[in-house]
This record gives structure tokens, sequence and C-alpha cells, in this order.
């Protein structure tokens, strides 16, 4: 996995999170549910990544 990339990922995982927070704090249930999915988002991609790099070996 790219540098880049697990940056990325993270960063994206961390936003998830800050959004359902918020959403949980604010009680936004759209809110909440775009920070699940931008988690989602980020976990598929670690580990579509992690299975390239399972190739590369």
């Amino acid at each position: 996995m790219g540098t880049d990339d697990k940056a990325r990922n993270v960063g994206e995982d961390l936003s998830g999170k800050a959004k359902e927070a918020a959403g949980k704090v604010t009680d936004d249930e759209r809110l909440e549910a775009e920070g699940r999915g931008e988690q989602v988002s980020a976990d598929m991609k670690q580990a579509g990544e992690k299975v390239k790099d399972a190739f590369k070996e």
C-alpha cells in the first residue's frame, strides 16, 4: 500500500468518525449516516490496497 493512499484512507476514516460524532451530538441522522459511509468507504479502500499488496509479494 502506498504511503499516500494509506494516509488518504486514514484521513477519510477520521473525517467519517468526526462527521458521525457531530451527527450524534446534533441529532442529525443524515450527517451521522454520511460519516458511517465514509468510514466504510475507507475500510473498503484499505482492504483493496492490502489485496493488491499481497499479490505484489
